[in-house]
């Protein structure tokens, strides 16, 4: 197993490559080199690559070659006027700590591969050749996105399609832009996990959607925070489908804009949509089609526990022949609960039982999340390092920080809980302060925290409802680190810019 080294700054294709002070310069120079599994390639940070990578060689299920960098400084640049990355028929390949900027196709294009996992990455204006800017991988298996930041790309932010195990999971994708771009689309594709991500589409040009599934079989979509966008969940023709505990909100600019949809291009067959706050858009849960269309089955459609509220629309639409039920869902007043087909209606082939309506959902939303806090406090420790989403809510600002502990309601074997990481950074015995979209956050390693909100990074157009999402690390103290968790920050402040 052998580790190159590449330094555009300071290296030199004449090198061995197996050294820092023998690094090689250009990226063709490893492209040339006949790699094997359990290889590296790190780039120096702070180098700038004005070249596309070609990946033409497989690693093994056991080790993986991998694409990273070394040393300190910002993460090493990949731009130019092909696609950032290119590969084909490559198998068992990690991509990490890198940044894809400025190419003129495709950040990452990959097909007829599988074991792919891309973490840490972040992606900036791809595509500015017109072509797509997407990471995108068609056909394969086990492909895994993580932790990475794709922003400001032409065409779909992640284009996924015919790739059987997929997890993208904790990332941050914001205006994919262009007439046909969604933030995400994956098309004909299986055994799907989408958790712990914010998408957003607010600020795209021409906004289309923010997450596209198209004959999905067995997908999970979770825990995750939607924004803006021509729709939220567009979930077409699938199959043992589950869409939870996510946040959508900003769904709107059409007549026909929706949180959820599904019904219009195939059969759809028991789908699960619960636990999910729907909020600040046209329509809710939509089961609909266009006039004309084929007349597909629409099956065991269960939709129940949601919160719905600020809708133009129903919280509910069904308006083609389908079965399921609408239960136990909190709607505010002022929101209208179903809009139902009279047809529909008569064949009672969808119920609707035990919704129940809120004058304030913010209101009750937030003493339910004070209940559940106090029985977490209360309740036995996990035996195991284990982390909880986080949220907090911003309804009313007078300029001090709003207080929080990321800590409360984790838990470990022996009771001791530190803070390690905070998006992507090092905490350490005097905390770590960073800025974010909207706001500063500080933190400290007892996973205390103070979020100061900057009033004047607020866009008019969204009236003061946004939101922004940061991930952590813990551990015990003895290095037994948790799954990466999140930080949500909603900001809903009516009144600010009116």
């Amino acid at each position: 197993m052998t580790v190159y080294y590449v330094n555009s700054a300071t290296g030199s294709d004449g090198n061995s490559g197996t050294g820092l002070k023998s690094a090689f310069a250009t990226l063709s120079k490893v492209e040339s080199l006949k790699l094997k599994p359990g290889d590296s390639v790190l780039l120096a940070k702070g180098s700038v690559f004005n070249e596309q990578l070609d990946i033409k060689v497989s690693g093994s299920e056991g080790a993986p070659i991998k694409f990273g960098s070394y040393g300190t400084g910002a993460a090493p640049v990949i731009h130019g006027t092909g696609d950032g990355i290119h590969s084909l028929y490559a198998t068992n390949i990690v991509i990490e700590n890198i940044k894809i900027s400025n190419v003129g196709g495709a950040a990452i294009y990959a097909g007829n591969v599988s074991n792919w996992t891309v973490r840490n990455v972040e992606v900036d204006k791809s595509g500015v050749s017109g072509k797509s800017g997407s990471v995108t991988f068609r056909t394969g298996e086990n492909i895994t996105i993580e932790n990475s930041k794709i922003a400001n790309v032409h065409g779909d932010g992640v284009w996924i399609e015919k790739v059987n195990g997929v997890k993208f999971l904790n990332n941050t994708v914001t205006n994919s832009h262009g007439t046909a771009a969604d933030g995400v689309q994956m098309n004909d594709s299986s055994n799907i996990l989408i958790h712990g991500n914010h998408i957003d589409q607010t600020g795209a040009a021409s906004p289309k959607g923010v997450l596209t599934l198209i004959r999905p079989v067995n997908a999970v979509v979770e825990d995750n925070v939607l924004t803006g966008g021509g729709f939220g969940i567009s979930a077409q023709a699938g199959k043992t489908v589950t869409i939870r505990d996510n946040d959508i909100s900003g769904f709107k600019g059409y007549d026909w804009s929706f949180a959820v949809a599904l019904g219009e291009t195939g059969t759809a067959k028991d789908y699960d949509i619960s636990g999910n706050h729907i909020h600040d858009g046209a329509w809710g849960v939509v089961v609909t089609a266009p006039i004309g269309s084929p007349s597909y089955a629409r099956t065991n459609i269960n939709v129940h526990n949601n919160t719905f509220d600020d809708l133009s629309g129903a919280a509910l639409k069904v308006d083609r022949p389908a079965s399921g039920s609408f239960h136990d869902n909190t709607i505010e007043a002022g929101t209208t609960a179903t809009n139902i087909s009279p047809a529909i209606q008569d064949a009672h082939t969808f119920p609707v039982s035990n919704n129940h309506t809120v004058a304030n959902v913010e209101a009750a939303t937030l003493a339910a999340a004070d209940a559940t806090a106090a029985t977490t406090t209360e309740a036995a420790a996990d035996p195991a390092v284990s982390a909880v989403h986080d949220s907090l809510k911003i309804l009313t600002d007078t300029g001090a920080a709003h207080h929080g502990n990321l800590l409360e309601n984790d838990s470990s074997d022996n009771g001791t809980l530190v803070l390690r990481h905070f998006d992507g950074e090092t905490v350490g015995k005097n905390g770590l302060t960073l800025t974010g979209e909207y706001g500063n956050i500080h933190v400290e390693r007892d996973g205390s925290y103070a979020y100061t909100l900057d009033e004047t990074k607020l866009p008019a157009h969204d009236n003061g409802h946004v939101s922004e999402n940061f991930s952590y690390g813990i551990d015990d103290g003895t290095s037994h680190h948790s799954d990466t968790d999140a930080l949500t920050v909603y900001v809903h402040l009516d009144d600010l810019l009116k």
